[in-house]
């Protein structure tokens, strides 16, 4: 049954871009509503597909299109339609403070025994600093060379909030520490949040372990329950992502997605050159066998890909780096660790995504402006890996924070599925990667003789 809806799935969309082309060129005379019917009953199909595979993935698609499509046939009713955005752009910054402080919390208070760990924790978390602001860098990079945000042209009403008077360095120092925690908050100031988070996290890790564990628990139970209300809201997102294009193409046409698809292979691209350029020397300089680390690496990165989630993967890629070969303490260590500090492809998928959105409002940065930023991601980027769309939520709250404005923020809920899986992959991908390196460093890797092999059945 699925095959044969795909099949048709493929027939209708050809059958619809072949009409639409038709028309558009004048090659052949035909009622103006034939493309139209035809691209709506393609849509429809893809809607049943999405349904039979009941895939979040495949109902972001189908808000996406059907968005698109509404906003270019009725344009004027498509605008009224913006509000559904609103909506989940409100749903998902609710969820920035609760969940940047459980995390964090718990990143640094729940591995108070580092001083036992001594050499591992400094070593990997100097690697994992490191390799992160490499991705940061390449991201940035890539994006400033394609400046895929530049076919976007927001309207004069969204441009003329985007006056906001340049602070001096000083004043951005300043503007990093919180007096009032509860005001950071409300105004949306994630630095502020995340540096309030990390001095709780240190103070709570000085404390006995008695009286530590009580507010331990309670910011686990918080960042847990903070990941499943972001899996909440991220069922409406199919409804955020046709209500937000509906009104973006409606009000702005549909050559404004044209730069999605941009936007989407400079990233894919950036992903592909951290990994030969950055990840691959790495796994070379420390003599890492290439073909078992793959093999072993190949599940959980599959397993991380097709769900979008690093978390998904973090039981596999435990027991497949144990086997390759890397210590049950170690990878017990590393791993979780680089869950947090060591998101490779989110790090480089949020210093392009910001970008984007500043080069999609008109906004030219300079050099130092660009660096700012970067920071603000290296630090507000901590702590939110194992949630879907985590980097999504960061770079809105980097863009609040820089006053940058929302359309643009629209456009990339459309593709930020797309996007994530992509990223989450690369994610689990250093991470295990992260564990040999740190391994070799100790003198721990096991030699390729006394390696136990990986299952001979782990998917490629």
């Amino acid at each position: 049954m699925k095959a044969k809806l795909l099949a048709a799935v493929i027939v209708a969309a050809t059958v619809a871009i072949a009409a639409s082309l038709l028309q558009s060129w004048n090659a052949v005379p035909m009622p103006a509503l034939v493309p139209v019917i035809l691209r709506w009953l393609a849509i429809v199909l893809i809607a049943a597909h999405a349904w039979a595979r009941r895939s979040l993935t495949a109902w972001i698609v189908v808000g996406l299109l059907a968005g698109a499509e509404l906003g270019h046939d009725w344009p004027a009713d498509a605008e009224k339609l913006q509000f559904l955005g609103t909506i989940f752009l409100r749903l998902i910054k609710v969820i920035i403070a609760p969940l940047l402080f459980g995390t964090l919390v718990v990143g640094i208070a729940g591995h108070a025994n580092l001083k036992k760990v001594g050499r591992l924790g400094v070593k990997s978390l100097v690697y994992f600093e490191i390799v992160s602001t490499i991705a940061l860098l390449i991201g940035l990079a890539a994006i400033n060379i394609s400046r895929a945000g530049e076919g976007v042209h927001l309207p004069p009403a969204a441009a003329a909030t985007l006056n906001a008077t340049p602070h001096t360095a000083a004043q951005l120092i300043t503007d990093i520490f919180p007096e009032n925690i509860a005001k950071s908050i409300a105004e949306g100031q994630v630095l502020q949040v995340v540096v309030f988070s990390i001095l709780f996290g240190m103070g709570l890790a000085l404390v006995p372990e008695a009286k530590r564990r009580p507010m331990l628990a309670l910011a686990e139970s918080l960042s847990e329950t903070m990941f499943k209300f972001t899996n909440l809201v991220m069922y409406a997102a199919p409804i955020g992502v046709f209500g937000a294009i509906a009104y973006t193409v409606g009000h702005l046409g549909l050559g404004v997605l044209l730069p999605l698809l941009k936007l989407l292979a400079t990233m894919y691209v950036a992903l592909f050159v951290f990994i030969f350029g950055v990840l691959l020397p790495i796994a070379l300089l420390v003599k890492a066998p290439l073909k078992e680390f793959l093999k072993a690496a190949a599940e959980p990165v599959t397993i991380a890909f097709a769900t979008a989630s690093s978390e998904a993967a973090l039981p596999r890629a435990m027991e497949q780096m144990e086997m390759l070969g890397v210590r049950r303490e170690t990878v017990a260590f590393v791993l979780p660790t680089g869950y947090s500090f060591n998101l490779d492809g989110s790090s480089l998928y949020q210093s392009l995504a910001l970008i984007f959105i500043a080069q999609a409002a008109g906004i030219h940065l300079t050099i130092t402006q660009q660096v700012v930023m970067m920071l603000t991601l290296l630090i507000s980027s901590k702590g939110t890996a194992g949630v879907a769309r985590a980097s999504l939520v960061i770079v809105m709250a980097a863009a609040a924070s820089f006053h940058l404005p929302t359309e643009p923020l629209f456009l990339l809920f459309g593709i930020d599925q797309l996007m994530d899986m992509g990223r989450t992959g690369v994610n689990v991908l250093g991470n295990c990667l992260a564990c040999v390196v740190v391994a070799r460093w100790e003198g721990e890797f096991r030699s390729e003789e006394r390696m136990v092999p990986v299952n001979a059945g782990t998917s490629s």
